[in-house]
């Protein structure tokens, strides 16, 4: 009887009877998330990175230059069934869109979170910023935002319930979300932390552990091509972070990761973070607040992208609901509760097409100058009249089809031998994308996996070169012709413009250049 009165006096044991599960937050919302983000689907056009994980899912590996493995055998799936359709090959993201929403519900429920909370979470997780174009394209980010609300919800019962099995399902989820974006380690970093300091009567027992090593094994086969090919992606980040991602103070970066997180939801999200320290029902929970501030302040701290915060912010709007149920029926805290509703839905209506492709792009010009909002960019790199997220959707049908011309000037001997080279893989995507109904051949390319792939049966005898300076190129090759120029209309800038040059006749074997142009970054 003793041992039993002090088991009822862990931390654990707090736990009580969890509200029911609101039909309309884990039914409906879902439903209405699901077709909101299908319903743009098919606008604009196809994205940068969703080129290039096309292109690695016609060479499937157990990892990639910039990614592990995870998106790339989605996109293969998604270019079997569907071809080239755009809203097939986005139909997986919204699905994730859709079930994020369901998990954030259910998250909400398992802090104690009712009607309201329930609701809330679903819907600030659906309208959160980097959500809306997380769940419109094809991207890690997608499913990256569905692994994180899992990992809370799991970690969530495994603390509540002292359960081994959670933490088992919790590392399945962990692991199968490394395979996706290795940032799932911040959370594992941070929730390891969190237990470190407010917990360790978990750690005494074996059933994180076991799930650790389950999220171990299930990544293994990525470490495992990261030391075969020299931990490429080491050497990614670093140029990344030498070289293109925009360094910012970090009161700067919190600002910007919140509106990431969603600018109408901020409230929400500062009073789930408040609650989950303050309120004592929540203290077995502490480990998931401690993680949640340790991710922001490691992002924070070390030069990154502020959207890579986005996903850790399922958590506090879960928290955010039921801490405002939690201040009772009096008037101010109905008040409350409505205001802050009121501001998640329309403000986040009201924001969403900086998100997503609702308005064609002069609305969107007119839209963000009568707000008076213009994103900044998150890598050194100028802008047009679209933040870089829209501009990235346009310009790659006019760019394969201006190849294509310079491509079929050719006599027919060198276009036997000729080969088109993408600087980055965009532009080496869209061939590859493009090229197959243009007659092209395929792209090659230094930038990130590409230049894994190698040069393939390139000659040197022939190649069209999308930019670069000619003077450069003749170092390279005996002769280089200007064969055209690009054009583009709301394209990046650096997209538009741009030289194609035809270089004949390396003046070094194909295999001893190769090396020297890596361009990780």
């Amino acid at each position: 009887m003793a041992g039993a009165r002090a088991r009822d006096r862990s931390p654990s044991a707090s736990a009580t009877r969890l509200p029911e599960a609101d039909a309309l937050a884990v039914g409906v919302l879902p439903f209405l998330a699901l077709a909101f983000h299908l319903s743009t689907a098919g606008r604009y056009g196809i994205f940068r990175d969703e080129l290039y994980y096309l292109a690695c899912g016609r060479h499937l590996d157990f990892g990639y230059v910039d990614h592990p493995p995870l998106v790339a055998l989605v996109a293969r799936v998604a270019g079997e069934l569907f071809g080239s359709s755009l809203v097939g090959l986005r139909l997986l993201p919204a699905l994730a869109g859709a079930a994020t929403a369901l998990v954030a519900a259910l998250l909400a429920r398992e802090l104690g979170g009712r009607v309201y909370a329930q609701r809330l979470a679903a819907l600030c997780v659906t309208l959160g910023g980097n959500a809306l174009f997380s769940f419109q394209i094809l991207s890690m980010n997608a499913f990256d935002h569905l692994v994180w609300a899992l990992c809370f919800w799991l970690a969530a019962r495994a603390l509540r319930r002292t359960s081994g099995g959670d933490w088992l399902l919790f590392g399945l989820v962990a692991g199968l979300g490394l395979e996706n974006k290795i940032s799932v380690l911040f959370l594992g970093g941070g929730l390891a932390l969190g237990l470190l300091l407010f917990r360790r009567d978990v750690l005494a027992r074996a059933g994180a552990w076991w799930g650790a090593a389950l999220a171990a094994l299930l990544f293994a086969p990525h470490v495992a091509w990261q030391i075969a090919h020299g931990f490429p992606t080491r050497e990614f980040i670093a140029n990344a972070q030498a070289y293109k991602i925009a360094e910012l103070a970090p009161a700067r970066f919190l600002f910007l990761a919140g509106t990431e997180g969603g600018v109408a939801s901020i409230p929400v999200a500062v009073a789930g973070l408040v609650g989950l320290f303050a309120l004592r029902r929540w203290r077995p929970l502490l480990p998931l607040a401690a993680a949640f501030v340790a991710v922001l302040a490691f992002l924070a701290l070390t030069r990154s992208k502020p959207y890579y915060a986005a996903p850790a912010f399922a958590l506090v709007f879960a928290a955010g609901g039921a801490t405002l149920e939690a201040l009772g029926g009096a008037w101010p805290a109905r008040l409350a509760r409505g205001a802050l509703l009121a501001t998640a839905l329309l403000g986040g209506l009201v924001f969403a097409p900086f998100g997503k492709p609702l308005l064609a792009p002069a609305d969107y010009v007119r839209y963000s100058e009568a707000l008076g909002i213009r994103p900044p960019p998150a890598e050194r790199s100028e802008l047009g009249r679209l933040p870089q997220h829209f501009a990235d959707m346009h310009g790659w049908p006019e760019l394969a089809a201006t190849v294509s011309r310079v491509y079929h000037s050719l006599p027919a001997a060198e276009q036997a031998r000729a080969r088109v080279f993408g600087q980055n893989y965009g532009e080496a995507g869209a061939i590859d994308f493009f090229g197959p109904g243009l007659g092209l051949p395929p792209a090659i390319s230094a930038h990130n996996s590409y230049h894994l792939w190698g040069p393939g049966d390139w000659t040197g005898e022939v190649l069209i070169v999308l930019g670069d300076e000619r003077e450069r190129l003749l170092e390279l090759f005996d002769e280089v012709e200007l064969g055209g120029r690009t054009a583009c209309t709301d394209c990046m800038p650096y997209e538009n413009d741009r030289p194609l040059w035809i270089c004949r006749r390396l003046r070094m074997p194909v295999a001893e250049l190769w090396p020297t142009i890596k361009h990780y970054i």
